[in-house]
Parts: C-alpha cells; sequence; structure tokens
C-alpha cells in the first residue's frame, strides 16, 4: 500500500475532496464552493448534496464514502455540513478518521484539523471541539422544545385550539340525525346531507349523543 507523504502535517499526493450540503433544492451551494475553489480539488471530486442532514442515509454521501481511501483529504465548509445531528456526526469522524484512516479539514473551524495534529494532544482536542458542540445542540434542542411546549400551553390558555378544524355541521344537523336514526334515511344521506364524510357523521353523533346524555 502505497503511504501519502506529509510535509509540515500537509497532504501532498494524497486525492482531495470535497462535500458540500445544502438542505434543499432551492437552496444555493455557492458559498460552499467559492470557499473550496483555492484548494486545486479536481471537479469531479466534489459531491454536492441537496438533502436534509438530519441522517446520514444520504445517496450522495454514501457515493462519496466508497470513493475515499486511506490517505484521502476531505474539506468541510463547516461541521454543520456533514450533518445536523452531532452524536451521529462524532460516529462519522471516528469512522472517517479511525476506520477509513482520512483526514478532515472543517474550513470554518481551523482546530478541526487532522492534519495538522496527529499527536494524542490533538486527537483529544478535535474529539473535545465535536463533544462540545455535540452537547450545545443537544441543549439547544432541549430548549427549542421546552419554548414550543410552553408557547403551546399559553396558546391553549388563549383559547387556541390545535389539530385539525372541526368540520362545519349544518344548524339542522339534530333533525338529520334523528331521521338517520329512526331509519327514515342512510348514513350515506345523512353524510351527504351534512357535507360530512360517513366516518365524520358517525364521531360528531357520538360527541352529539353524549353531550345530550350528559346534560340531563
Amino acid at each position: 500500500m502505497l503511504i501519502a507523504m506529509r510535509t509540515e502535517g500537509k497532504s501532498v499526493n494524497n486525492n482531495r475532496y470535497g462535500y458540500v450540503r445544502v438542505s434543499a433544492i432551492d437552496q444555493h451551494e455557492d458559498r460552499q464552493l467559492i470557499a473550496l475553489e483555492p484548494l486545486n480539488i479536481p471537479p469531479s471530486n466534489i459531491f454536492i448534496e441537496k438533502q436534509s442532514g438530519k441522517d446520514f442515509n444520504r445517496k450522495i454521501y454514501r457515493r462519496l464514502l466508497r470513493k475515499l481511501r486511506p490517505g484521502d483529504l476531505l474539506y468541510l465548509h463547516s461541521i454543520d455540513r456533514l450533518g445536523r445531528n452531532y452524536d451521529e456526526i462524532l460516529e462519522q469522524w471516528r469512522m472517517l478518521t479511525k476506520e477509513k484512516h482520512i483526514d478532515i479539514i472543517v474550513l470554518d473551524m481551523p482546530p478541526l484539523d487532522t492534519t495538522q495534529y496527529k499527536d494524542l494532544l490533538g486527537t483529544f482536542i478535535a474529539d473535545l471541539i465535536l463533544g462540545i458542540l455535540s452537547y450545545v445542540a443537544h441543549t439547544e434542542r432541549d430548549k427549542m422544545l421546552t419554548r414550543q411546549q410552553e408557547g403551546i400551553a399559553a396558546a391553549r390558555v388563549r383559547g387556541v385550539q390545535f389539530g385539525r378544524r372541526p368540520a362545519d355541521l349544518p344548524d339542522n344537523f339534530e333533525e338529520i340525525v334523528r331521521r338517520w336514526r329512526k331509519k327514515e334515511i342512510t348514513g350515506e344521506n345523512a353524510a351527504a346531507m351534512c357535507g360530512v364524510s360517513r366516518d365524520t357523521l358517525y364521531e360528531r353523533t357520538k360527541e352529539w349523543r353524549t353531550a345530550e346524555q350528559n346534560s340531563f
């Protein structure tokens, strides 16, 4: 196996790759591509993906993994371009650097540069930064969920209803239901007269009967 030679911590004869990701089709990857331009990455080695980073089950990313070989160098504009879930980012970082034996440079976070720090301290620094990012991401997710729950609770106090809006029923709904119960009309006829589906008719009739019984 040919081992890439290094000069002053930099790879000099390995293959360089870039991974660019945006979360939606209508978003643009220009900013990330501009950052990669000075790095002499062959155009065929730049992998562009337009997909959410919620997990790593992505077609383009998987194709990149199949191409990477020991000694290769992967550039990322920022660590969140690799993914959104920092627990999974930690696992991917370990797999890429420890199993595939490639180097990674995160352009907007210089300490995340495995070509510079090959000793135990450098590994510790990278792991520490990724761990902090993971903690911050978890904390932000927890805060977001808490804010959502507090917002929903406050909205309910103000009378805001959540979920699907109940179907409007005609003023003669009770008369239609009574005729249906007396078998003067069918369930399908009753639903059509109310302008709702049969399932909705059954559900609203059940609610009406319960309210009627509780009124006594």
